[in-house]
């Protein structure tokens, strides 16, 4: 990275994007970091300039990324085919304002099959969006995100067990910490240009997951294995239709082995990922 170029994140209001925002002050200093939120005052907190980045207004983009270099282009939360044009916004607004280098944060997953596939799927198709962008480019496959298991922790504790469809399969599991770790370098290291990685740890089942939950909270959990309808039957009940269904895609997608990938993490982080005995006993520790 050239000296004082700076870096444009996306969404930065949002969990993965603001841990991207502190990664990025502790690598190159909150002067050379430019957030951008689609509201911006639930940003404020991060102690960065933030702009407007609502990725449907094009006009605000190319406003805000005026001085940008290097962006980081979070995934937007919408329905697939919604979230193929907001992509495209946001590179068109890019190239349209002079960023010279495009990161993406996509997804692993089964790209067929499931009812989580057209998420997938149009990942895929931003993704290729970004390499003929005409910029410089890397893109990042999350695996993942560990911490909605430690979120419901209090759920699994009344109900004694984790229950899902994902069976006995292993799964590539990250933090959002860790991704924010490897963002950076992918963002600032031109080694990487062109580049496509999976990012996630040492892929684990659910009872190995169950096992590190009880090591972290003192709980007896156990793993019981659902079919996919049941389970998609159970989220739907629980979540609505449309997010219960992309959740039970997610879990079917692991039980057919879409998220039993091999990892880039270090060669996108220039370091190993975090073990996760490691990791689940920092969690005890900073619970104490």
């Amino acid at each position: 990275m050239q000296a004082r170029e700076t870096i444009g994140i996306t969404a930065a209001s949002g969990q993965l994007g603001s841990a991207i925002v502190r990664a990025a002050v502790d690598t190159v200093g909150k002067e050379y970091v430019v957030g951008l939120a689609r509201t911006p005052r639930k940003a404020e907190s991060l102690g960065v300039e933030v702009r407007p980045g609502d990725y449907a207004s094009r006009r605000d983009l190319e406003s805000s990324l005026q001085g940008v270099d290097r962006l980081l282009l979070v995934s937007a939360m919408d329905a697939p085919d919604k979230r193929i044009g907001l992509h495209r916004n946001v590179i068109e607004a890019a190239k349209a304002a002079g960023v010279s280098k495009l990161v993406y944060t996509s997804i692993q997953g089964a790209e067929e099959g499931t009812a989580f596939s057209p998420i997938v799927q149009s990942n895929r198709q931003t993704e290729q969006d970004i390499r003929d962008s005409g910029l410089s480019w890397t893109i990042g496959r999350n695996g993942i995100y560990i911490e909605p298991d430690i979120e419901y922790i209090d759920t699994y504790k009344e109900r004694g067990e984790i229950a899902n469809c994902a069976g006995d399969a292993e799964c590539g599991y990250t933090a959002r910490t860790e991704l924010a770790f490897a963002y950076i370098r992918m963002l600032t290291e031109s080694k990487h240009d062109g580049q496509t990685y999976n990012l996630h740890g040492e892929a684990i089942t659910q009872q190995e997951l169950a096992g590190h939950l009880n090591d972290a909270f003192g709980t007896n959990l156990t793993y019981r294995t659902m079919t996919v309808a049941e389970y998609r039957d159970e989220r739907i009940t629980e979540l609505g239709e449309f997010l219960g269904n992309i959740i039970a895609g997610i879990y079917e997608g692991i039980r057919n082995g879409a998220a039993n990938n091999a990892s880039h993490y270090a060669l996108a982080a220039g370091r190993e990922h975090i073990r996760w005995p490691a990791f689940f006993k920092r969690l005890k520790t900073d619970a104490i």
